[in-house]
């Protein structure tokens, strides 16, 4: 029987700790619940298929031609190390790029390979037809390359049988861990040096914190609505994250508490976060986190990394009584808005209309929620029955 694997995973947001995360300070990061969509098929041809609508890609190679170039695997496929540098040219050569590109959709069709070789292992390599369709804007600092990541890994896995969903569509926490792993392999095709917090958010989901390297999930977090709003200004992360260098060595004694202060908001929400669920004042709390939220965007405001579309989002959102931040690195890019619960459903389409008439994309959606997910029907995936091949 033909077999069919269905996955979804979350984007992520960083709630609070940008730019300050650069010197050693914690960083708080979410899953997104906009999510990344990626069905996989079996093919009777002798054929793989990468189908990326979503930037333009369609390649189709022979299943012989992958395993008469690439005849061998060196890595394990229970503990992926880096990929070969070698085999990273030879594969840019086999898809007919340069190996040293940084367009990211050339990268995206290296890591598929790279990920297709190395999960199949010495097994035959599989006849399949991979589409995966995205919700995530490209390049927004919302995960999209690791959402991308976090599925591929996940089907493949799947279809050479090394890992096996439960009931109710997760996996065990050893095969989350390898869904990671293999993500972070290809999120270092893509990224070069990527910190692993967006892939560990988009196969875990919930909220990690984040310091020097070290992640940690945090325990009992509740789902918060909120509005993500893109400002669909393009910036350079590099400028910004040199722009806040330079003004630390001019003002060391100005910005270093200011970079402070950003970690201490993220430890207050933190601890407000973990204490909402269990907390009989649960109003209090979601005031303290619209709070913190007003000080962070205060504070990035110093650092020279706000933009005047974030500062029209921020005011067009207070009209209406509702708090938000950029997320990322700013300079453009996107803000939420945090939605406390009982809030009147009209302010926020009015809000929306708002800022939709201000140019913006929105989306009304949450953080906080499961990560990597596996579907049992496509029917339950509304994007893939409007793809005809």
């Amino acid at each position: 029987m033909e077999e069919e694997i269905i996955v979804s995973s979350p984007g992520k947001i960083i709630f609070h700790g940008e730019h300050a995360v650069v010197y050693g300070k914690i960083a708080l990061a979410t899953s997104l619940d906009v999510r990344t969509h990626t069905r996989l098929k079996d093919r009777s041809d002798r054929c793989v298929v990468i189908d990326l609508p979503d930037i333009g890609q369609h390649l189709t190679w022979k299943v012989d031609d992958i395993m008469t170039q690439f005849p061998h695997t060196v890595c394990n496929v229970l503990e992926p190390g880096p990929a070969d540098g070698q085999l990273m040219k030879d594969m840019a050569d086999f898809i007919g790029i340069q190996s040293e590109t940084h367009d990211t959709k050339n990268l995206a069709l290296l890591s598929f390979l790279y990920l297709l070789h190395s999960i199949s292992g010495n097994i035959k390599i599989p006849a399949v037809h991979i589409t995966v369709i995205s919700k995530l804007p490209v390049s927004a600092g919302l995960g999209s390359s690791a959402a991308y990541s976090a599925c591929l890994a996940a089907v493949l896995l799947m279809r050479t049988n090394l890992i096996k969903p439960t009931k109710d569509g997760t996996w065990s926490t050893d095969d989350l861990d390898l869904i990671n792993k293999w993500a972070f392999q290809s999120e270092k095709i893509i990224h070069g040096n990527p910190s692993g917090i967006d892939n560990s958010i988009c196969t875990y989901g919930g909220a990690l914190r984040f310091q020097q390297g070290n992640i940690e999930k945090l325990n009992r977090i509740p789902e918060l609505r909120i509005l993500l709003t893109d400002t669909r200004i393009p910036r350079s992360t590099k400028k910004l994250v040199d722009g806040v260098k330079d003004k630390l060595n001019k003002y060391p004694d100005i910005i270093e508490p200011v970079l402070s202060s950003i970690e201490a908001i993220s430890k207050h929400c933190q601890i407000t976060l973990e204490e909402i669920n269990s907390e009989n004042h649960a109003d209090k709390m979601y005031k303290k986190l619209e709070e913190l939220i007003d000080m962070n965007q205060h504070h990035l405001n110093v650092l020279g990394v706000s933009h005047p579309t974030i500062e029209e989002i921020c005011r067009c959102s207070e009209k209406y009584g509702l708090h938000s931040k950029l997320t990322g690195a700013g300079g453009g890019g996107c803000v939420f808005t945090l939605i406390k619960p009982g809030t009147d459903g009209q302010i926020v389409d009015k809000l929306k209309t708002d800022l939709i008439q201000l140019g913006f994309q929105c989306w009304e959606t949450s953080v906080g929620g499961h990560g990597i997910f596996h579907h049992q029907h496509s029917h339950d995936i509304p994007d893939f029955n409007k793809l005809h091949h």
